[in-house]
């Protein structure tokens, strides 16, 4: 829900604090009217945060996206506002007087209740009346009660969350920021750093700061972009090098995927490094208590996400804890970092083998080339979308490698070629997979499916099976992830994407005898 919400946010909140920066070098009036209607423009996605709320909501429930909105625009409706200030009652209820704008949690409430609403009238009433009768019936259900119950109860809500973790920061204080940030490789590899947006944008919306999430993020993407430069230099490895650089400009800017699973989970020192950087940049803006004021991924792009005319030194914070993380990160990785191409020659002159003859068998046979092009059969039946629409930037933005990704119909996942079976997740919800010629795969099933701790998957295979194309690796339940709220959608990605070249048929519906994918090697 948080996720599609951070365009808008940023978009508006980068504005904001860029008119900030041009009136703190004095080259526009702060109490001049342009500055003040495009501050305006800027505040917008904030102000009206809980009608993006609940389209999202809405989306992610696949409910009336409309209905849902109205149903939490009457929280914000100009008269409603007006009549809450001066003292209003519901049904001889009074309603408590609320400012909902800039809101998060009423508006969830709201929809989860409305969806409920929506789906017992759709079930009980008449088709030829339904157009009309649903919506009536569910407003007029559920706003009341988002006004006498659901809205404070969120705003309290919304209210003790952020207490809470400031009460944490408070108690421990710079400590909880370096040690966030030095687990965040882990959190944004499974996703789970999404969990902490709720409190980072009702924090922003509601106290217009914020002091652990964001200036956590900027130590760690810093640091991954540190670490790959590092690993740029070290590595005579061209496709490593090439992936290296690349990943560490855009985790430069604040976008660390590719960094991530192209070369930080790869190599357990590069790891290391990176959490190294993390923890003592982190460690570092936690004890100057560094500050951001934008909801934004946090780089060296957005970096004025940091100004403050209150707390001038706070972008100066800024700019050294990112040297700081990047330095760090940089050294401990050049120290550390060492490719299979110079492992396998100091492993020919230990055996007294020439090195450059040893290390160029050991490269060759470590990159695992295919002899020929492998075809992929569908890996489920279904509907084939492309990668660019699934709804997680991971896959879309092809950070973890181009791939299927199908809508299923039937709840089946079957080899689409000759494999080893390497790795089922403990969750259950995907299988891990090399193909005969050397291919990494991963199998995905729905979107954050990781959170339904395994429930709706059945794997039928383990780590260390051999399989053939056409072999059922897994039985899975689209209705029932659906229903719990999460995209079925199966992925299908080649993962040792700087290894080989990725061809993706445009088919639409798909069964497991069509060729989707044909992958070939790339020559060295």
């Amino acid at each position: 829900m948080f996720g599609p919400l951070i365009p808008a946010i940023a978009g508006g909140g980068v504005l904001k604090s860029i008119l900030l920066l041009l009136s703190v070098m004095g080259w526009m009036d702060s109490d001049g009217q342009t500055y003040k209607i495009l501050f305006q423009v800027g505040d917008a996605p904030l102000y009206f945060l809980p009608l993006l709320v609940a389209i999202t909501t809405a989306n992610k429930l696949k409910v009336n996206t409309l209905v849902a909105l109205s149903a939490v625009g009457a929280l914000l409706l100009p008269n409603m506002s007006a009549m809450l200030t001066e003292g209003a009652e519901l049904f001889g209820f009074t309603v408590r007087s609320i400012a909902y704008p800039y809101q998060v949690f009423p508006a969830i409430l709201t929809v989860l209740l409305y969806a409920q609403v929506e789906k017992l009238f759709t079930r009980i009433s008449p088709k030829i009346i339904r157009v009309f009768f649903v919506p009536m019936m569910s407003l007029l259900i559920t706003v009341p009660i988002a006004l006498l119950l659901l809205g404070p109860l969120g705003y309290t809500l919304g209210e003790g969350f952020t207490k809470i973790i400031l009460a944490v920061f408070d108690t421990v204080g710079w400590v909880a920021v370096a040690l966030l940030a030095a687990v965040l490789p882990f959190l944004v590899s499974v996703g789970m750093h999404k969990a902490l947006l709720p409190y980072a944008i009702n924090a922003l919306s509601v106290g217009g700061r914020e002091l652990l999430y964001m200036p956590a993020s900027l130590a760690h993407n810093i640091a991954e972009s540190g670490a790959c430069f590092a690993v740029a230099i070290r590595t005579k490895d061209r496709r490593l090098r090439a992936t290296s650089i690349s990943a560490g400009i855009s985790a430069l800017f604040g976008i660390t995927e590719p960094a991530l699973y192209g070369v930080t989970l790869q190599h357990k020192k590069v790891l290391w490094s990176v959490m190294a950087g993390s923890l003592v940049g982190g460690a570092f803006v936690g004890i100057v208590g560094l500050q951001a004021f934008v909801a934004v991924g946090p780089g060296l792009a957005s970096l004025s996400m940091f100004i403050s005319e209150e707390l001038p030194r706070n972008i100066w914070n800024a700019v050294i804890g990112l040297l700081i993380a990047f330095a760090v990160s940089f050294a401990v990785a050049l120290l550390l970092f060492k490719d299979q191409a110079a492992k396998a020659a100091d492993k020919a002159t230990a055996e007294g083998e020439a090195a450059p003859v040893r290390a160029e068998r050991e490269q060759h046979k470590l990159a695992g080339t295919l002899q020929a092009s492998e075809t992929f059969k569908s890996p489920a039946i279904g509907e084939q979308i492309p990668l660019s629409e699934v709804n997680d930037e991971v896959f879309s933005t092809k950070a973890m490698g181009e791939g299927i990704a199908i809508v299923p119909s039937v709840g089946e996942l079957y080899a689409p070629v000759d494999g080893r079976i390497e790795m089922v997740f403990g969750k259950k919800h995907a299988i891990a997979m090399s193909t005969a010629g050397g291919a990494e795969l991963l199998f995905h099933v729905g979107i954050d499916t990781v959170r339904l701790k395994g429930k709706h998957f059945d794997p039928q295979v383990q780590a260390g099976d051999t399989v053939k194309a056409g072999d059922l690796l897994m039985k899975f339940d689209p209705e029932q992830i659906a229903a719990e709220g999460y995209d079925p959608v199966v992925l299908t990605i080649v993962t040792s994407k700087d290894k080989y070249a990725v061809d993706v048929a445009n088919l639409k519906k798909v069964g497991r005898q069509d060729t989707l994918m044909t992958v070939t090697a790339l020559t060295n």
